[in-house]
């Protein structure tokens, strides 16, 4: 067993999640990760990804973005509380998985975390990246992964409102709370994006070349934004990384830990 899995939820006052944390058996690390989704999908996105880590003895824990129904059927009510404390959950997160991690191994009997990484999928690449500056963080060795996520470059219309995904539209829209609609969502995400003011962050972008949401071009452009801000950049682009398979980043999400912590 790699590790022991606790289901869990995650509250704040605009919303409540669930969420799975990952103890690992073997003798834990000192960084930490804390994972989530895409619009629309789910924390099993994100399973791949904690697998890989509870193998490399990190703990981790993976939640639902809120109003997100293949998650669970709790509500977020309005879009303003989503668009401003959707990051504030990786801040729950951390105080969760520090409590379960002293339930399961008791207080003192694994290493204090020394380093976080936030890492998510296209909208939830973007609420990682706005985690980093959480005062929640402000101590520790900080590194964001952010995966299929992009500024697009070629559609004044997101991918998924054109008249070729236009049945598929129509249900993703009923898989979130009525106050997360596709209309305001995409719109609010593009803007957020094209004027991130996150800065001082380590951050590195994922996104493959066959990736059609974010489109030829979109990891390209974020990363000028995001290096505008004074933030270090890296990015890589497998050629076969397609937006709705996110749990195929799991071999890349590794490699690149790896070789950043210098683990063995």
């Amino acid at each position: 067993m790699l590790a022991q899995v606790i289901t869990t939820e995650l509250s704040l006052p605009w919303f409540t999640v669930n969420a799975l944390a990952f103890i690992p058996t073997k003798e834990a690390r000192s960084e930490w990760a804390i994972f989530t989704h895409g619009y629309t999908s789910h924390k099993g996105d994100c399973l791949n990804w904690a697998t890989r880590m509870s193998e490399a003895g990190v703990p981790c824990i993976i939640f639902d973005q809120p109003g997100h129904y293949l998650g669970s059927f709790n509500e977020a009510d309005s879009l303003e509380d989503f668009k401003t404390h959707l990051h504030e959950l990786f801040s729950h997160a951390f105080e969760r998985l520090k409590l379960l991690m002293e339930q399961r191994l008791g207080v003192g009997n694994f290493p204090v975390c020394q380093s976080i990484i936030l890492a998510g999928h296209s909208l939830g690449a973007y609420s990682c990246i706005r985690a980093s500056e959480l005062e929640t963080f402000k101590n520790l060795n900080r590194v964001s992964v952010g995966i299929g996520i992009g500024i697009s470059q070629h559609q004044s219309t997101h991918l998924f409102e054109t008249s070729f995904y236009e049945k598929t539209l129509s249900i993703r829209r009923q898989l979130v709370s009525p106050a997360l609609d596709t209309k305001d969502v995409f719109g609010w995400l593009k803007k957020e994006k094209e004027n991130m003011s996150v800065s001082g962050q380590r951050i590195h972008l994922i996104t493959g070349e066959d990736d059609l949401v974010v489109g030829r071009g979109g990891m390209q452009a974020f990363v000028k934004v995001l290096e505008e801000n004074c933030n270090s950049v890296t990015s890589e682009e497998p050629k076969k990384l397609p937006h709705h398979e996110p749990g195929s980043a799991a071999p890349h999400l590794y490699a690149f830990l790896k070789n950043h912590f210098g683990w063995k």
